[in-house]
Parts: structure tokens; C-alpha cells; sequence
């Protein structure tokens, strides 16, 4: 598909801004390459990437070993796991809600149903309005292994599909609470988020998701079935650049760390696997 001129980029609905972005911007310095960039959720693009309908799969969560082997059976090449931006999952209320932190265990409390009313966390005597993602998105599977801890969420939770669809729900609902992509998270309040009862809350800011100190920050990451060649890996490269890298900081998202840039650098003289995203804040 690539070699073609034409490049296919498919998966996470919280990439699909930043996706389409580097897309505009790659396509107005190579006018002779057509880039594709479509959503549907990190699980939508991992299966793309299976059966060959994809060049690039974009996801908010590490692909499983399972679906990397799936991947080598039906393709014929190993996967390429390329972390390309860091991003903060942050939690949202209304800004009529007094709530300004909470702590991972509240969070999952909340979300698997044992705390129903805000005042159990501090607030107002009101009951807690769950909204979720769909189960097919990479932040629904980052949220419940990272937060829940691979607990069910709760029944009433009403799952949307996309992250601005969790942010208008919310800011529309003073008793609601959500999680998203931080890039997303315009016009709601972000709560702080404490890894225990004994944390301070901590910002979602570029600064705590670089560190890790933020308890849920987490790699976005491209998945490829073998080597990138031709215009692929013109646009992987590129993305990897400073200059790329530039786009992540403004569409909202954060930009790698130095190392990891460094290490992928080192990779194309060396020829060595691709880098792998240091975990910050459990991933």
C-alpha cells in the first residue's frame, strides 16, 4: 500500500486528531503521497493491521502479545511497535462539580460501582453519573487494567464512542465524571489524581506525564507489520523528528522524551528493534 504513494493509518479515536495532523502537515512537504486517517478504536486498528487493511495502526494501548502473533501468522512479518507520543488519561468532571481530586482507589470505587454518591469523595449529595468508553478503545482497556485493576465496570456506566463524546457528556452533566485523552479535555475541569490516600494530587501536565509522576500517563503508539520502506518509513521517520514531534505538542498531546527519540535514531544505523515506550505510570 505504501509503496503505492498512498499510506493507511487506522485505530485510536484519541490519535485520530493528532493522526490526521501529522498527515496534513507531512502531505504538504511530499505533495506525491496521499495519507488515509480514519478512527474506530485501537482494537479496530490492531485488526486492520491483522488482516492487511492497514499500513499503520494507531493505538492508546500496548498490542497484546496474542494479537502480535496473530499478526506475524497472517502477514508473514514480525510487528513493529513504535511509541510516537505521550499522553496523560485524564479524568473529568463539570466545573460545577467541587470535587478537585481523587485518589486511583476512589477512581476505581466509583467506576466499579461500590461508591455511588459524591459526597463518599468529598462532595456534593448528589448521585455519581458514570461515562465510559466502548470496549473496543485502548483508553477503555488502559482505564480498567490500570485503574480498575481488571475489575468490571459498573453496569450503569454509559459507554460513548470517543473521547469528545465523554467531555460533552460530561460538561453537560454537573453529576458526571469521565476519562480521556488530556489533548481532549477543553471546556471540563481535570481532576488531579492521587496514586494513594497519602499522595498529593498530581496535574496532568506535560511535565508529570514526562516524569511519570502523573499515576496515568501512558505511550500512544503505531504499529506496523514489518520494516517501514518507501514513503512509510519517509512518514515514520518524519514523525520521530523534532519536527513531528512539534505536531504532537500542538494538537495537545505531549512529546517524547529525548531518549526515546535518541534510541529510535540509533536504531536506523544500527538496524536494531525498534524502541520501546519506558513505563510511565504502569505502562
Amino acid at each position: 500500500m505504501a509503496q503505492s504513494g498512498n499510506v493507511t493509518i487506522k485505530g485510536s479515536d484519541t490519535m485520530v486528531i493528532l493522526g490526521q495532523r501529522w498527515a496534513e502537515v507531512f502531505m504538504s512537504k511530499n505533495p506525491g503521497v496521499t495519507i488515509q486517517v480514519t478512527g474506530g478504536g485501537s482494537g479496530t486498528g490492531i485488526a486492520a493491521l491483522i488482516n492487511g487493511t492497514t499500513d499503520i495502526a494507531e493505538a492508546s494501548r500496548a498490542m497484546k502479545d496474542s494479537e502480535k502473533t496473530l499478526a506475524a501468522q497472517k502477514r508473514g512479518k514480525h510487528v513493529v511497535e513504535i511509541p510516537v507520543a505521550l499522553d496523560g488519561l485524564a479524568v473529568f468532571v463539570s466545573e460545577k462539580n467541587p470535587v478537585s481530586e481523587l485518589s486511583l482507589a476512589q477512581l476505581k470505587r466509583i467506576y466499579t460501582g461500590a461508591v455511588k454518591n459524591w459526597k463518599e469523595v468529598g462532595g456534593r449529595d448528589e448521585r455519581i453519573i458514570l461515562y465510559s468508553r466502548e470496549n473496543n478503545s485502548g483508553t477503555y482497556v488502559y482505564f480498567k487494567e490500570h485503574v480498575l485493576e481488571n475489575a468490571d465496570f459498573f453496569p450503569t456506566a454509559q459507554t460513548l464512542p470517543g473521547t469528545a463524546a465523554v467531555i460533552n457528556a460530561v460538561a453537560r452533566d454537573a453529576r458526571g465524571i469521565g476519562y480521556g485523552g488530556i489533548a481532549y479535555g477543553k471546556g471540563i475541569k481535570h481532576l488531579r489524581v492521587k496514586k494513594d490516600a497519602n499522595s498529593s494530587g498530581i496535574e496532568p501536565s506535560m511535565e508529570n506525564v514526562v516524569s511519570g509522576s502523573y499515576p496515568v500517563s501512558r505511550y500512544l503508539y503505531w504499529y506496523l507489520a514489518g520494516e517501514p520502506e518507501g514513503n512509510l518509513k519517509k512518514l515514520v521517520d518524519w514523525v520521530m523528528s523534532k519536527d513531528g514531534q512539534g505536531v504532537v505538542e500542538n494538537v495537545g498531546y505531549y512529546p517524547l522524551p529525548d531518549d526515546v527519540l535518541a534510541r529510535y535514531a540509533a536504531r536506523q544505523l544500527t538496524g536494531k528493534k525498534p524502541p520501546k515506550g519506558k513505563k510511565t505510570g504502569g505502562q
